[in-house]
């Protein structure tokens, strides 16, 4: 089973020309044409905190569903963390990852149904402060390890980590194999890895990139991540 996982932070569906257009945001997403997304500012900040990308155009102009986490109605994620899976996947549960922090923070995940085969997805936005990163991914890992029946996991996000190596991704601790795909910020021209995508030891590593396209550098302030994984079969 080889399946392409994304993340990407849309920054409110807000592009670099300061003009917010979620149709833009879905024209990328088709672009990666992966099968997991992993979105970040997928919210707006105030109100309602209705979705950045409205509900009946997600269900019009894409071949995505977000996964349900059922705590707003207008809204697909929980502190702007949201997860979109393509239409022939099965999700299992989700839920929300509340992160310690003093801002709002926060994760989510899903154990989605691929081929007879449970995976389980967190998509995440970490701290700006180092040590808040570091609590905060000990938080998702332990609840990774609470939620349900171990299987493949795949994690990714902004992890908001600048360093190349060190810093707070030495919490992933083998078996987590960390995987850096490339540049992503500031999208127009990237000198930050600090999207990131983590991954069990299940999986095998085919292919890992950043997405840089003529419309992805203007769509967002960042650019997607991408990785290609293969499941062998047992």
């Amino acid at each position: 089973m080889q399946l392409t996982f994304a993340s990407y932070n849309i920054h409110k569906a807000v592009g670099l020309d300061r003009r917010r257009d979620p149709e833009r945001i879905l024209a990328v997403l088709h672009e990666i044409d992966a099968d997991v997304v992993a979105l970040q500012e997928a919210d707006r900040r105030f109100g309602k905190r209705e979705s950045a990308l409205p509900l009946q155009l997600l269900d019009d102009l894409s071949h995505y569903r977000a996964v349900p986490l059922n705590h707003r109605p207008d809204s697909i994620g929980w502190h702007g963390n949201a997860l979109l899976v393509k239409r022939g996947i099965r999700i299992v549960e989700a839920g929300v990852v509340p992160l310690p922090t003093i801002e709002p923070r926060g994760a989510v995940r899903a154990d989605l149904l691929v081929e007879g085969r449970r995976i389980r997805v967190v998509g995440m936005h970490l701290d700006l402060s180092g040590l808040r990163r570091r609590q905060q991914i000990r938080a998702i890992l332990a609840h990774a390890e609470r939620c349900g029946p171990a299987c493949p996991t795949v994690m990714m996000g902004d992890l908001n980590e600048w360093s190349f190596h060190a810093g707070s991704l030495h919490e992933f601790h083998a078996p987590w194999r960390v995987l850096a795909p490339g540049r992503s910020f500031p999208a127009r021209r990237p000198v930050a890895q600090l999207d990131r995508i983590v991954i069990s030891a299940e999986w095998e590593l085919e292919a890992a990139a950043v997405h840089h396209s003529v419309l992805a550098a203007r769509a967002s302030d960042h650019l997607p991540v991408l990785t290609r994984l293969k499941l062998p079969v047992f």
